[in-house]
């Protein structure tokens, strides 16, 4: 399971991050409100992590948002708040749950792990754009009756790009969402993925094709005539 933290205290977003993993969840972490919206908006994870005292939004505005924009993901807000008001608060919000600091980690991967099962009502096990289907479960594409696995961090580029098919991704977004915040990827190794997976969905037959523009990202063009 995928899993979003967002907590600008980061010293707890990094123990946050540490337990998920251990816990068997692939995770991303992110410390400002913006880039939990960014990253969110995705639709990728199965679960979001989410502190309410955040800079540049606060994670009240960052559900909302998301909501507003049907993003189902199930969202676990953080706060340190305990009144009543600020429970309800959150819960109208469209939140599906919540969790006061401090907190029991043994309690968090809980709820987690409850969300993440209810994550299949809200986002779909197969990924479809153009005459490619994404098996969420399997880890492949296919195209037809022809399928192919992707190692993991092919699954994680062409998903992205299958999420918004038609618009460029910028190489900083896909890095941040394939490796994290891992400064030192170059765009070298980004592209080298790209041609893993062009060969991929040639070697499937898909009519769909992976572009790039320089200065714009990638994107996935769907050839409507060869679309189901």
């Amino acid at each position: 399971m995928r899993v979003l933290v967002a907590d600008d205290e980061q010293d707890m977003a990094r123990a946050l991050e540490a337990m998920l993993k251990s816990d068997g969840h692939e995770v991303d972490t992110v410390y400002d409100g913006q880039a939990a919206l960014d990253f969110g908006e995705t639709g990728t994870y199965d679960c979001i992590v989410l502190d309410i005292m955040m800079p540049y939004r606060d994670g009240l505005d960052v559900v909302r948002t998301l909501r507003s924009k049907s993003v189902r993901t199930p969202i676990l807000i953080l706060t340190a708040k305990s009144t009543q008001e600020d429970v309800v608060g959150g819960l109208n919000s469209v939140a599906d749950d919540y969790l006061t600091k401090p907190f029991s980690m043994v309690e968090l991967l809980a709820r987690v792990r409850a969300l993440c099962r209810r994550s299949d009502t809200y986002v779909p096990g197969v990924l479809a754009a153009g005459d490619l289907k994404l098996d969420r479960a399997a880890f492949t594409v296919s195209c037809g009756a022809s399928s192919t696995h992707l190692a993991n961090k092919e699954f994680q580029m062409l998903e992205l790009l299958m999420r918004r098919p038609g618009t460029y991704v910028s190489a900083d977004r896909l890095r941040e969402h394939v490796w994290g915040y891992d400064g030192s990827i170059e765009n070298n190794v980004i592209w080298t993925y790209v041609s893993y997976l062009r060969r991929k969905l040639e070697g499937i037959g898909s009519s769909c094709k992976i572009i790039a523009s320089r200065g714009r990202g990638y994107a996935l063009e769907l050839n409507e005539e060869g679309a189901e």
